[in-house]
């Protein structure tokens, strides 16, 4: 394990960074608890049950101060919510992101809870988050940043109680500080985090993990609803590890990438993209951007594109009431959590469109952390075919589950994958209070 070295330092000035507060058209607490009572009205859920899935568990926010690689020392805002653990341990991704606020915490850490349930795995939810913009920081800041976070919260994790993952700008390294920093304390405990380097106990197919669970659901929901995926036309809306790795995937499975973005951009070609030359590209450039051959067009572009498949695997709120008109792509898959609001749920309904929703979509990722941990607590490596093998069963059993509650009940699939969660959720609490 690692030691730290304690340099004093003259300066004294104290930064904040600066917390920009969400789009106007977007309030994550806000749709999280409209999808749940959607699904709770549908299925008459008791008023005691609903708040109970409704109140999170505990709330932190804790202040990490980091001494910065000029001398000053900036103030940070951390924040885990522990959602709901009726069904086992708390699971849920960190994310560094300056946006990140306790609103947005507490919705992807229900978002959480009912992702687990759904894919029936011995997990609760939670979600951390670390408001900062990694992309000004040093390696040191975010070293020193993600183990002094790890300090202020380690009381509420353990192995048993709460286990970190990486989220949207996260990684295995940062996993393998707040393993290490956990570690000083408590020994050598693998099993407190997830998505680790290989070296450190990290499962084989995790950094894979939650694109290729997004392929599955889109090549099952393509078959259901009469797309052909070999030639069909798909847009994504992210190229970061979702996003990159579901292009990698589908087009192995005949589909035909025609756009791409990241945060700086993207790139459209109707033929086609060569995704392992965009893949190269990023790595040489680090965008997609200016990528040879191809057409430029800009995040917003890229959702109303006329293709068969829309994959939103970004930020939250893409698609809202300003915009879902002008989508029209036949099936919209959320790679990304929450990116179509309730509104523009409606108007995307009623224009017959079917939206495949994240909390079936991308539990690729926590079902490969839950193999993760299993293998940590077992001290024992499973093979990439065993773990993709498992994944594709637990994805397609949650898959068929929803599907027939979206047929049997007449529901659209978002209400179809809350009420088989809320059920799963609902029955464990009603047993234990």
């Amino acid at each position: 394990m690692s030691t730290a070295t304690l340099t004093p330092r003259p300066q004294t000035e104290v930064s904040t960074p600066p917390r920009p507060k969400q789009p106007r058209h977007f309030d994550f607490n806000r749709i999280t608890d409209e999808q749940f009572l959607e699904a709770a009205e549908h299925m008459h859920l008791d008023e005691e049950v609903r708040q109970l899935l409704l109140t999170p568990y505990r709330e932190l926010i804790v202040q990490v101060p980091v001494r910065m690689d000029d001398g000053k020392l900036s103030m940070f805002h951390g924040f885990r919510v522990q959602h709901n653990g009726v069904r086992g341990p708390y699971k849920g991704g960190l994310r560094f992101h300056h946006q990140v606020d306790l609103g947005e915490v507490r919705s992807l850490a229900a978002l959480m809870t009912w992702k687990t349930a759904l894919v029936d795995i011995p997990f609760g939810g939670a979600k951390g988050g670390i408001t900062c913009d990694p992309s000004k920081m040093s390696r040191a800041e975010l070293q020193a940043l993600t183990r002094g976070f790890t300090q202020k919260i380690d009381m509420a994790l353990g192995v048993y109680r709460d286990i970190p993952a990486p989220d949207m700008n996260t990684n295995a390294q940062v996993m393998a500080w707040i393993m290490d920093e956990y570690g000083k304390k408590h020994g050598y405990t693998p099993a407190i985090v997830t998505g680790k380097p290989i070296s450190l106990g990290g499962s084989l197919g995790r950094e894979e993990a939650t694109g290729r669970g997004t392929m599955i659901i889109t090549r099952e929901a393509c078959k259901a609803f009469g797309v052909t995926l070999r030639g069909a036309a798909v847009a994504i809306q992210g190229f970061g590890n979702v996003g990159s790795w579901a292009a990698r995937l589908l087009a192995r499975e005949g589909a035909r990438i025609v756009a791409v973005s990241d945060v700086h951009g993207g790139i459209c070609s109707p033929e086609g993209l060569d995704i392992d030359a965009v893949t190269l590209h990023v790595k040489e450039s680090g965008s997609v951007v200016d990528m040879p051959g191809t057409r430029a067009i800009d995040n917003d572009e890229i959702l109303m594109l006329p293709v068969d498949v829309l994959i939103p695997a970004a930020l939250g709120g893409v698609i809202h009431e300003d915009n879902a008109g002008d989508v029209r792509a036949k099936l919209v898959v959320e790679a990304g959590n929450s990116p179509v609001t309730p509104e523009a749920d409606r108007v995307l309904r009623q224009r017959k469109a079917r939206i495949v929703p994240d909390i079936l979509v991308n539990a690729g990722g926590v079902t490969v952390s839950y193999f993760e941990w299993v293998q940590n607590l077992q001290q024992f490596r499973w093979s990439l075919e065993e773990v993709n093998t498992r994944l594709e069963e637990r994805m397609m059993a949650a898959w068929r589950h929803v599907y027939e509650v979206h047929q049997t009940q007449k529901l659209p699939l978002r209400v179809a994958a809350y009420v088989v969660a809320l059920e799963r959720v609902s029955e464990a609490t009603r047993q234990r209070y």
